[in-house]
């Protein structure tokens, strides 16, 4: 008699996309238990946007025209936004230091050894960071109505107004992942990641009125992606404070339509580079 050997039915192949899906979310929760375990991340990632808040409000509320008010809510309601995307934009430091960090110890070439997705290593970690912004918009948010923070439309354009916010978080995210696979140290991620941001949440409509800026400071600022989100969240916050003259530039009398448009634009160029660059360092 001969032994039958039965040959195990071939596991049924899954389509390019689900399969990269798939390995995004196993990828996106190991970073999510790994920034469980390690709560100071999380903790000192909400200590900066929250000396935000007390400090702009409190330091600078009633000495800053806006409008036709220097009243301190009036100050505080128009810097709330700002500070919201200021908060979700920082948050790119964070991802290309992670990046960084795994590239560093070699833990992208174990991911390479495994059947997966090539962009899932990225987009996972990109997914992992949206939620621990998402958990600091919040904290952030109970922060701002503790201090006289409030919103003045309805329910479903203030969730609008942290969409486009969590939207740009996601977008600036991508370009946090191409400096953490350009840099070859953490430091330098991080350092690479927050020194082009603060020209660009300065050089905004985020703090102070863009009319009171030198006309080529304005120009710039008006056509900043970040005050075009800034700007949409305003409008959707019911947070113009009275008197305000909106620029005439396209982004600031369309700013929803801008936020959407500027996000789509840099998540697609940079996720683009970033996975272009992914592979030809794992290659």
């Amino acid at each position: 008699m001969t032994a039958v050997t039965e040959t195990p039915a071939p596991r049924k192949s899954r389509g390019a996309l689900a399969q990269s899906v798939a390995d995004s979310l196993v990828v996106a929760k190991r970073n999510l238990i790994r920034m469980a375990r390690i709560p100071e991340m999380v903790i000192f990632g909400l200590v900066q946007p929250i000396m935000f808040v007390v400090l702009f409000t409190y330091v600078f509320g009633g000495s800053i025209k806006v409008g036709d008010s220097i009243s301190p809510q009036a100050y505080r309601e128009f810097l709330m936004a700002g500070i919201f995307a200021q908060t979700v934009t920082f948050a790119t430091a964070g991802a290309g230091a992670g990046i960084a960090d795994d590239m560093h110890k070699g833990l992208i070439d174990r991911f390479r050894s495994l059947p997966m997705a090539r962009g899932a290593v990225l987009t996972g970690r990109t997914i992992a960071d949206l939620v621990q912004t998402a958990l600091t918009l919040v904290v952030l948010a109970g922060v701002a109505l503790i201090v006289g923070w409030r919103t003045h439309e309805n329910l479903g354009k203030v969730l609008l107004g942290f969409l486009l916010l969590l939207l740009l978080g996601y977008a600036f995210s991508w370009i946090g992942a191409l400096i953490g696979l350009v840099v070859r140290t953490p430091e330098a991620a991080t350092s690479g990641g927050l020194i082009w941001l603060f020209p660009l949440t300065f050089i905004s409509n985020a703090f102070v009125d863009a009319n009171q800026m030198p006309t080529f400071l304005r120009y710039i600022a008006e056509w900043n992606p970040f005050s075009a989100t800034v700007q949409a969240c305003r409008v959707l916050f019911g947070n113009l404070p009275p008197g305000f003259v909106t620029p005439d530039a396209w982004p600031m009398q369309h700013p929803i339509t801008a936020s959407v448009l500027w996000s789509v634009i840099i998540l697609v160029v940079f996720r683009t580079l970033a996975v272009r660059k992914y592979r030809s360092a794992t290659a």
